[in-house]
């Protein structure tokens, strides 16, 4: 009996998706596992970490073949400067290179390619003059353009400039995408909604929700876990995430700054874990900080979640669903966020899941909590029904279909 041949589809995805250890990387990996199912991948992708260099072979798993190209950031950034000539967003000369271009048009024409799945909008520019692909879906997962748009806000002199610059340029670049794309997918009804304000009436209909979720058998309370690489303090807040995006960077310091002081003044004994791996300077700059601890890597983040006594999110700049959050919550952690922290995910609420809108609040809940740990905890229930991985990606092959057209 003669096996069926898996269709071909072709995955760009701007950082390599394994392994699944950051928000953008985690959502890519689910995204490839779950099509792997049905499809012969086809996957271009870039490094741009040496760390994960590791891990290359590991995409065979659910790869047909794949292209790794290493992203190295001072010829990527000399390679944006171009834009400035061009009048384009930094961002796409930033990611484009020529061989996997070449890569990409060769594997269309041998392998007879019809599909595509485009993951974030930087890597649209590979497959925008391709008729042979008769299906093209782009998972923007959030707005860049509007990160940029934030990064201005918080910035002075040419930053700000620059950074206006790059949101003008990359919005026009994600409305045209979207326009010549089948489909566009983004993160949560939030994000998919504010886009659509921006686009005319005629191509709403192009553009979906499609949440994230998490892995809730990886992130169990009650699995067995390795130990923490560190020895851990007694009683300790933990923040996750990577430690050399911006956003993160803004939300510690955030943190450290305006709300942490009060805690330790409280609570001399309590200490602040930042867990993530290559730690801005600023962000190592906070161990000076009675109690708090920058771990920089680690290998498994779920015992430093395990053992604190609540997550927070305190973030300042964001698009999007935090994992971080999801996570925590999937740990069955309380957690404390500000409004953005928790935009897409829009959970209730309760003595668990608190949000605060500004230092002074952020620090009264943080001190309540401490004051009066709370009981029955629902959080990792809550996450069960409405962001598990196979309820949130129930729906992503139709988007690839030929019906997508």
């Amino acid at each position: 009996m003669t096996a069926t041949i898996k269709p071909a589809l072709l995955m760009l995805v701007h950082r390599i998706p394994y392994p699944p250890n950051k928000g953008d990387k985690i959502r890519s990996f689910n995204l490839l596992k779950n099509l792997s199912q049905q499809y012969r991948i086809y996957l271009a992708c870039f490094v741009d970490d040496p760390y994960d260099e590791q891990y290359i072979g590991e995409l065979n798993h659910w790869c047909a073949e794949v292209c790794c190209i290493r992203l190295s950031k001072k010829q990527a950034m000399l390679r944006g400067l171009t834009a400035f000539i061009s009048n384009k967003a930094v961002t796409l000369p930033y990611y484009y290179d020529a061989a996997m271009q070449r890569w990409i048009n060769s594997k269309i024409t041998q392998q007879h390619i019809s599909q595509v799945l485009v993951y974030s909008s930087a890597m649209a520019q590979y497959v925008q003059d391709k008729p042979a692909l008769t299906t093209k879906v782009i998972d923007f997962v959030d707005i860049d353009s509007d990160k940029w748009l934030q990064y201005s806000r918080r910035s002075q002199g040419i930053k700000r400039w620059f950074y206006r610059r790059e949101a003008r340029l990359l919005q026009r670049y994600e409305i045209e995408i979207c326009q010549q794309f089948n489909k566009s997918l983004f993160v949560s009804e939030d994000e998919a909604s504010a886009f659509r304000q921006l686009l005319p009436k005629m191509v709403h209909s192009k553009v979906h929700s499609l949440s994230n979720g998490v892995d809730i058998e990886y992130f169990d309370p009650l699995a067995e876990l390795p130990d923490a690489e560190l020895k851990l303090p007694a009683d300790y807040l933990v923040f996750t995430g990577a430690m050399d995006y911006w956003a993160n960077v803004d939300a510690v310091c955030w943190f450290c700054r305006e709300v942490w002081p009060t805690l330790r003044q409280h609570y001399p004994r309590l200490h602040f874990l930042i867990v993530g791996g290559n730690p801005h300077a600023d962000v190592k700059a906070l161990s000076q900080f009675a109690g708090v601890i920058v771990t920089g890597r680690v290998a498994d983040v779920r015992p430093y979640l395990h053992a604190a006594l609540f997550a927070v999110a305190p973030m300042l700049i964001a698009r999007g669903i935090q994992n971080k959050v999801l996570e925590a919550m999937a740990m069955n952690k309380a957690v404390i966020c500000t409004p953005m922290a928790m935009e897409g995910i829009n959970a209730p609420l309760t003595a668990h899941t608190q949000i605060a809108d500004n230092a002074n609040n952020f620090t009264a809940l943080c001190l309540s909590m401490l004051a009066t740990p709370s009981q029955n905890n629902v959080n990792r229930q809550w996450v069960i029904q409405h962001f598990s991985w196979q309820y949130t990606l129930s729906r992503l092959s139709r988007f690839i279909t030929a019906e997508a057209a």
